[in-house]
């Protein structure tokens, strides 16, 4: 879970108990005043999700597992660097070498960069559902409805618990899917008319796929900002025009998401309230889970010198072990 100034891994270890971590949010923006700015913004936030999601990829697989099966950082750290390889290969290399062939016929404009973004749009779905009849990937994605079930029953005021969370929807227009969805629709957008204004050199297959890959990746961060201040125009609008723009990310929110049981809702709980300002809990929260729960490093306490189980609110500020028991 990410909230304002922190963002939170909870992990169901295999004793049962719920691991925490707790860490602070990036401050790059508020530092370098340009990546606060329209389109800089989106740049940025791409690259955090991705630095965030590695981290918590990181913590939650070695938490999820004995101590003997845990991985090194340096097999992870392979891992992760497989996975983008193969992101690359699957999603960029090979429409455009595949349609490379067809160049001649497709030309280098606005019909190649259409054709080549249905084409990655319908890997795309091939692989989420391929991989979404995979046991261990429909857990993540049970994990990602308990998220979502959490973050809606937050909204309507209800007590976090799993039975009052059950009901709510595992779909929701603020996720990350919508994101991903948005970008591969202004990606055929942004790519056809760079494609009309920078049209490909002749030369074969092997540099038409060449440019075109090129072409992909020097425009990708501008793609990202487009699609970031896109999803910002329509967060806390509710017309027709909006709903039909997020309609599509909530379809495909139909794969990525599942029913999650109720241990999984409780480590979402979990996670969730790690993000929450400490004063907003009064009254919200079931202090009595089943579960004991278990802190890691809490580098909002880390930065103040408390010791690592220290309660603090979202914006890192120290909260006394006294005026917690208070509050309780």
């Amino acid at each position: 879970m990410r909230g304002a100034r922190n963002w939170a891994v909870a992990v169901r270890r295999p004793s049962g108990e719920i691991y925490l971590e707790r860490h602070p949010v990036s401050d790059f923006p508020q530092r370098v005043k340009l990546f606060s700015k329209p389109m800089f913004r989106g740049m940025f936030a791409l690259v955090d999700a991705m630095s965030i999601g590695t981290r918590a990829l990181t913590i939650s697989a070695n938490q999820s597992v004995e101590e003997s099966e845990q991985l090194s950082g340096k097999a992870m750290g392979g891992s992760l660097v497989m996975a983008l390889l193969m992101f690359i290969g699957v999603f960029i290399v090979l429409p455009n070498l595949g349609l490379a062939f067809l160049s001649r016929q497709l030309g280098t404009g606005t019909l190649y960069h259409v054709v080549e973004g249905v084409l990655r749009m319908g890997i795309f779905l091939a692989y989420l559902g391929g991989i979404s009849l995979l046991a261990d990937i429909r857990r993540v994605f049970e994990y990602h409805g308990a998220e979502h079930k959490t973050i809606a029953a937050w909204e309507h005021d209800e007590i976090l618990n799993p039975g009052t969370i059950a009901p709510y929807s595992t779909l929701h227009v603020r996720c990350g899917t919508n994101f991903l969805l948005m970008v591969m629709l202004i990606a055929i957008i942004t790519y056809s008319i760079a494609g009309e204004l920078f049209p490909g050199p002749e030369g074969g297959v092997v540099v038409t796929a060449g440019y075109q890959i090129l072409l992909r990746i020097v425009l990708l961060p501008i793609v990202a900002g487009l699609a970031y201040e896109g999803l910002r125009l329509g967060a806390g609008r509710n017309n027709a025009f909006v709903r039909g723009l997020m309609k599509p990310g909530l379809w495909l929110q139909m794969i990525t998401t599942k029913p999650p049981t109720p241990d999984q809702v409780e480590v979402a709980i979990r996670a969730f309230e790690a993000v929450v300002p400490t004063a907003d809990l009064h009254g919200r929260t079931q202090a009595d889970l089943p579960s004991s729960i278990v802190w890691g490093p809490d580098e909002a306490a880390d930065q103040v010198g408390l010791p690592l189980d220290a309660p603090a609110d979202v914006a890192g500020t120290p909260v006394s072990q006294e005026e917690h028991a208070a509050e309780s």
